[in-house]
């Protein structure tokens, strides 16, 4: 199992001087945005259509910039500005990518950190300095094959610990799993906010497009690791009392909501598809998340199956709901385009953007 415990390093933090408790009675209200997009490998042999990912590295560079910009640091426009110890964020994001070769995630990255990060990749943690990522390639643990990659801001959280696990029989080690056709893996990491103290589990994941049997029970495997990690990573609320941390599980499915990845994870009592908590005339954008590079060809292989899951079932609310005790509170849902007037497709896909606030 690759597993790391260790916070990221606090000099990270301008002004940090350590985490400080909660101040008041009452969690704070911390706004979040997840993304969530299967960016299409780097591949040298591109199909009608795609381009080469060079061409396409600019328009998902700008998607992730335009949809992070105002964040509390998250970019070179923060970089001036001191971020307090004692001051609760407007709001911050997680990034989470799927099919990315080693490149790929570093090509992002140095987007993102303006430049100003490392150029080399490596398993090593990254170190900003205002977005790193989590994750190893599937092949080896290592460098080898596709990641699928959290990326989040090393301003705003401490990485408490993190973990990649094969959907296989054997988790522990890279393997490939009963019918599928790849190796395939899920990326899990513990956050805690640097003021708040919050915690959340996020994970991403990319399910087999080949075995539905891999995908099923790969999603076990991925609720059991859900199960486990938020017992293990419980912390102490106002009053002394111990809460298990909120989860959300982004991802690739490469199942639609009537088959058997989507079936296992909506009756597992554990996730709910953030999806179906925004009324329909309130979503943004088209409902398709995968449409292939020929939209017009191969209608049936089109549908949503890029998803964003919140957890702990039951500790969901829309904006509407009167319950205030609650993990999670979902304000908005969006498809964004991948096609553009120059007739190049940013992936194959569209990325998947859910603005939520975690409540407790």
């Amino acid at each position: 199992m690759a597993t790391m415990l260790q916070p990221v390093l606090s000099w990270l933090l301008p002004g940090y001087n350590g985490s400080p408790p909660r101040t008041t009675d009452s969690p704070a209200a911390l706004p979040l945005r997840i993304l969530t997009h299967n960016i299409r490998y780097a591949t040298s042999t591109p199909f009608k259509n795609e381009k080469l990912w060079e061409d396409r590295l600019p328009l998902i560079l700008n998607e992730l910039r335009y949809n992070t910009r105002f964040l509390d640091s998250t970019g070179p426009q923060t970089s001036r500005t001191t971020f307090s110890s004692t001051r609760v964020p407007s709001g911050t994001a997680f990034i989470c990518l799927q099919e990315a070769l080693h490149s790929q995630p570093n090509d992002i990255l140095r987007g993102l950190n303006g430049d100003e990060a490392s150029s080399k990749t490596s398993t090593a943690l990254p170190t900003g300095p205002f977005w790193a990522h989590i994750g190893v390639a599937r092949e080896d643990g290592a460098e080898k094959g596709e990641y699928s990659p959290i990326i989040f801001a090393v301003q705003i959280f401490h990485l408490l610990h993190y973990e990649t696990l094969w959907l296989s029989p054997t988790p522990d080690r890279p393997s490939l799993g009963w019918d599928a056709g790849s190796i395939r893996i899920v990326t899990i990491g513990v956050f805690e906010h640097r003021v708040t103290r919050q915690r959340i589990v996020a994970c991403n994941t990319h399910l087999d497009n080949d075995g539905g049997q891999s995908r099923k029970k790969g999603v076990a495997i991925i609720l059991d690791a859900i199960k486990r990690i938020r017992s293990e990573w419980k912390s102490t609320g106002p009053g002394g009392s111990t809460e298990e941390p909120a989860v959300f599980l982004a991802g690739d499915f490469n199942s639609f909501p009537d088959q058997e990845a989507y079936l296992e994870t909506a009756a597992s009592g554990l996730m709910v598809d953030l999806f179906r908590f925004v009324e329909p005339k309130k979503r943004y954008g088209e409902s398709i998340t995968f449409t292939g590079f020929e939209p017009h060809k191969h209608k049936e292989e089109q549908g949503r199956i890029d998803f964003i899951w919140l957890g702990p079932q039951g500790a969901v609310q829309t904006r509407r709901a009167s319950e205030k005790s609650l993990n999670w509170q979902v304000e908005g849902y969006a498809v964004l385009p991948n096609l553009y007037e120059d007739g190049v497709f940013s992936s194959d896909h569209r990325c998947v953007v859910g603005d939520v606030v975690l409540t407790s």
